[in-house]
């Protein structure tokens, strides 16, 4: 379902020797992409231990922290730097007194956008680095900001692929602590008399870890992750990149379809990717499970279908506007599509969803009795808020905390989630939930609240995938793994097949994978920050039985 965290990959680019004026620091500007529509976005820059500048983007109204910035450069006044996975790219010069940068971003279309700085920054302000041991080495890289409000802090956990963790920072002198509420995480240390250091310790789970942060430590970047997976081209089949239209929503689609080598017509299925702005190879903490998973399905003969999600790569649409119900008209057209194919078996045409993929598919073989079979990679089978509560206990206990404590944060989020819930007058519920995440920072507080009342929340929050279930009269193939904490097999797969068994389906299995994760990895705890660490990105018997099992329907 949909992660709590951005991936950060902060690459650098070549730069001049330092100049008089400085860009580091943190940058506020408003970008304004229609009239009457704002979007509050902050510019984080600062130096790696070569001296080239490296940098990331939040754009606080979406809730997206830690955008990559992938190149930036400073010269002559003169800021350039480009995002890759937004697709977009600034130009800009600073004013003489170092205060504001004027200039233009472009992503499709050029707009202006200017920076500036918010206010003074502290001695303190700036990115602080250290490796906390906790039987391995996590590197942590802390980034403070002296803000209107007060000391405002983030943390990255780069080896954990997290980034723009939100932390409230307090200092008292020479002593310095942060704590990061939501994850029940908390570092209280001092600082040195040359303000080059602050040492501490780091507490979480009932353990207590040395930590010693470094302003502008160079710890030494990781080699890449491995993903043996990936295939390699030349491919053995056929690859098209194409584009499809969803004339109901009046987008177009971008896709790829890979047809195996042979005579025709095959089998084919469409991949549906999980919640979040997805690409077609559903990219995640560097692994890429949908290029994987089609790559394996096209050798054994079945023609995939996979694509680009509303807004993202060479897909149209407004992906923040729209909910689960708006993903399914999607899967509709890709649907529609396949059947013009002449490679394509139009009668053995299924679909495949991953987690809110999985609540996808069985929505739309509800209302389209010609869709031949669909498969179920840990989607859900009960309502929304049940799945959140749910994620929270299970994330928190894999992550290392307490039963007691984890309990005690599933029932805050039961809480919040009944507020959303019940509470119909925005001003009213802003107010009830300021008082339940009273020691929330403001800024943070205003991005959780924005995702809370969303259109694709609300919806998410209160849709029973069971009414949909009881209607599919399809084979269903519905697969989790025992260490998912994000759709927890437990509480879902017994509700999947009573709904199938309500609705009369004879036609169907659902089975619990030992020792795999949400992404169907052989998993340790099943904790998220397990996902890039492991080199796996698909159990090889997963997608096995998923291949088997669709060769096999008729």
């Amino acid at each position: 379902m949909r992660l709590p965290l951005r991936i950060t990959v902060l690459a650098a680019s070549t730069v001049l020797a330092a100049r008089a004026q400085d860009i580091t620091g943190d940058w506020q500007g408003t970008l304004k992409p229609a009239p009457g529509a704002e979007l509050h976005l902050i510019l984080h820059i600062s130096k790696a231990g070569d001296g080239s500048l490296k940098a990331s983007l939040d754009s606080v109204d979406q809730s997206a922290n830690g955008i990559p910035v992938s190149t930036i450069a400073f010269q002559n006044s003169k800021l350039t730097f480009t995002s890759d996975p937004i697709h977009g790219k600034y130009e800009g010069k600073m004013n003489t007194g170092g205060s504001m940068i004027e200039g233009t971003w472009t992503q499709i279309t050029p707009m202006p956008l200017s920076w500036v700085r918010a206010v003074k920054p502290s001695d303190l302000d700036g990115a602080w680095e250290g490796v906390l041991d906790v039987g391995l080495k996590l590197r942590l890289i802390l980034h403070l900001t002296t803000t209107k409000e007060g000391l405002g802090a983030t943390l990255d956990s780069p080896d954990r692929g997290a980034s723009g963790i939100a932390a409230v920072a307090k200092r008292d002198g020479n002593k310095f602590s942060f704590e990061i509420v939501t994850r029940g995480a908390k570092f209280e240390g001092t600082i040195a008399k040359d303000n080059s250091a602050i040492e501490g310790t780091f507490s979480q789970g009932g353990g207590q870890f040395p930590l010693t942060l470094k302003r502008g430590a160079a710890i030494a970047e990781p080699e890449p992750p491995k993903r043996p997976q990936n295939p390699a081209k030349p491919y053995p089949y056929r690859e098209d990149d194409l584009k499809y239209p969803n004339a109901a929503a009046g987008i177009q689609l971008a896709a790829t379809l890979t047809i195996p080598q042979g005579k025709g017509p095959f089998p084919a299925v469409v991949l549906i990717t999980g919640s979040g702005q997805q690409d077609r190879d559903e990219s995640l903490l560097g692994h890429k499970p949908f290029l994987v998973l089609s790559d394996y399905l096209t050798r054994k003969g079945i023609a995939v279908l996979r694509s680009d999600d509303r807004g993202a790569g060479g897909s149209g649409g407004d992906f923040a506007a729209s909910t689960t119900a708006d993903f399914a008209t999607d899967t509709e057209a890709a649907l529609a599509y396949l059947k013009t194919r002449p490679e394509v078996d139009p009668h053995r045409i299924g679909l495949a969803g991953h987690s809110e993929g999985g609540v996808i598919a069985p929505m739309v073989a509800a209302r389209n009795r010609d869709v031949a079979f669909i498969v179920m990679m840990a989607g859900t089978g009960v309502p929304g808020d049940q799945i959140i509560v749910a994620q929270v206990i299970a994330g928190n206990e894999a992550a290392g905390m307490s039963h007691d404590a984890a309990e005690a944060a599933g029932a805050q989020q039961k809480r919040i989630l009944d507020l959303v819930e019940q509470e119909k007058d925005e001003a009213v519920l802003k107010q009830k939930l300021q008082a339940e995440l009273k020691a929330m920072p403001e800024a943070q507080f205003n991005s959780v609240f924005k995702q809370l009342t969303s259109p694709w929340y609300r919806y998410f929050l209160t849709y029973d995938p069971a009414g949909a279930l009881r209607k599919v009269t399809c084979p269903v193939l519905a697969i989790n793994g025992s260490k998912d904490t994000q759709v927890p097999p437990a509480l879902n797969l017994p509700a999947i097949r009573a709904a199938l068994q309500a609705g009369g389906n004879q036609h169907f299995e659902a089975d619990e994978l030992p020792g795999l994760n949400h992404l169907f990895q052989h998993a340790k705890t099943g904790a998220l920050a397990e996902y890039a660490q492991i080199e796996e990105t698909f159990a090889p018997e997963a997608m096995e039985k998923i291949a088997t099992w669709i060769l096999a329907t008729k």
